[in-house]
């Protein structure tokens, strides 16, 4: 592959695409598991094609990854994202539709937290329409972008995407000079279809280009230059949020020790299920007769007969090999739990800002209350970005409101703030407010509103 080729990745890249390629599959579910073959569940010896296939369609998967995944995302977003004061009115509006997709901050956050968690990294692009001029020679003016509703808008680029990039120091900080990602496109097909094209999008300070791949006269084919163009902003508006930085635009899932017990299960359940099906159909053994002539008859209205020297019957497994496997599967499970347990533990090695060192309630945070901070820093600098492309002064800043306690169930939890309720340990509205945050009430509804309400239906059937 030529070193002037847009799709070589770089060895960074290939690295963590060895831990993605356990990663994607677990996050797919049992049908991605089955589509991965023998990267993940390895071929027998002497193990015919077509028994390894039925095998792998019987398998099914535990999803602990990716349900601890989505565990505790839920725990970060428990509760809406606060919107500060400082944030732009402008800005606020852009937030409701913040990808032009239709989806609004909190929505759109906790899918880029979930790329996030679940593999280490995603990066978040601020891009603004680019809008022609009317004539040669003249500027695109305000009233020309107000006409097109041109407006920034994020643009989620997921791990997976990533080609590779160009990074210069300055200052002892490293400062983006190039990246490139791959990106799917539509284009109608035809009078009614459409097509999918695969390009690569390169972007430098203050310009971008994209490539595709076509064909010449003999057949083969190479990436060109397909069309380019230049940006407003003398940087890349590019936000990367890291759950685990191993280095610049690298890391490494938080999570990946879970995701390889998680693979290790996967192994295990396929074999136990194999051993089942094997040990629940007894044998036929017989013994004693060497008459070629001798002919077996079976059934309930069949009858056998054997030999002076004969002997038949049945053999079944003695399930030793069963409950040994069970016994491990178990085991499994309960390492499982603790691998995605760790992530809402509290470590006091946590790296804190002075501010928080100096507060005692601080001194210990989970690895996920520290990217739920990490993720506010993110968010900020995209909403900065935003009011650089619209001449602002300032994005502002948000809050992530979650919930981190690692012993929060809310289904146990709820009848004992009943019970505390009813012995008057806590007043209505905070009973109140502590279901909103379990999400049993809506968070739209308004506790001084409801409490009108309560009055007006009059006292309950048991206090008459």
């Amino acid at each position: 592959m030529s070193s002037d080729d847009p799709s070589k990745t770089l060895p960074a890249v290939d690295a963590m695409r060895e831990d993605w390629a356990i990663v994607d599959p677990l996050m797919g579910g049992t049908r991605a598991m089955r589509e991965a073959g023998t990267a993940l569940l390895p071929k027998w010896p002497k193990e015919e094609d077509c028994d390894y296939q039925k095998r792998l369609s019987l398998s099914t998967l535990i999803p602990a990854y990716s349900e601890t995944i989505k565990n505790n995302t839920g725990r970060v977003f428990a509760e809406p994202i606060t919107i500060g004061e400082d944030v732009p009115p402008q800005i606020q509006v852009y937030i409701e539709d913040i990808d032009r997709q239709g989806n609004n901050l909190q929505v759109w956050a906790e899918s880029f937290f979930t790329q996030a968690l679940s593999h280490g990294l995603c990066h978040a692009l601020a891009e603004y329409p680019n809008i022609q001029p009317q004539g040669e020679g003249e500027l695109v003016t305000l009233a020309d972008a107000q006409a097109v509703n041109a407006r920034p808008y994020v643009i989620m680029i997921r791990p997976q995407q990533v080609i590779g990039w160009r990074s210069s120091n300055e200052g002892g900080e490293h400062v983006l000079t190039m990246f490139r990602y791959m990106e799917s496109v539509e284009e109608e097909d035809g009078a009614f279809g459409v097509k999918r094209i695969e390009q690569i999008r390169v972007l430098i300070p203050g310009a971008w280009m994209t490539y595709r791949e076509k064909a010449d006269d003999k057949g083969n084919k190479s990436w060109m230059l397909h069309e380019q163009g230049l940006t407003s902003l003398s940087h890349i508006p590019l936000t990367t949020y890291y759950t685990k930085r191993k280095g610049f635009m690298t890391a490494e899932p938080p999570l990946l020790e879970l995701a390889h017990l998680n693979v290790k299960h996967w192994r295990s359940q396929s074999d136990q299920d194999n051993i089942l099906h094997v040990a629940r159909v007894p044998m036929l053994a017989i013994s004693g007769i060497d008459d070629d002539t001798w002919e077996l008859k079976v059934g309930t209205a069949s009858a056998t007969k054997l030999p002076t020297n004969g002997k038949m019957e049945w053999v079944e497994h003695t399930g030793k090999s069963i409950e040994a496997g069970q016994g491990s599967l178990d085991s499994l499970e309960d390492q499982m739990r603790i691998a995605g347990a760790k992530i809402v533990e509290k470590e006091k090695s946590a790296t804190k800002t002075v501010f928080q060192a100096e507060d005692d309630a601080a001194q210990e945070l989970s690895p996920l209350q520290t990217m739920a901070g990490q993720l506010e820093d993110a968010i900020d600098q995209i909403l900065q970005f935003f009011a650089e492309l619209i001449g602002a002064d300032g994005g502002g800043h948000v809050t992530v409101n979650g919930n981190f306690d690692s012993d929060f169930i809310p289904e146990i939890s709820i009848p004992a703030l009943i019970q505390l309720n009813m012995a008057g340990k806590i007043s209505d509205e905070t009973l109140f407010s502590e279901l909103q945050r379990r999400n049993v009430v809506s968070r739209d509804i308004k506790w001084a509103e409801e409490q009108a309400k309560i009055a007006e239906q009059g006292p309950s059937l048991g206090a008459l």
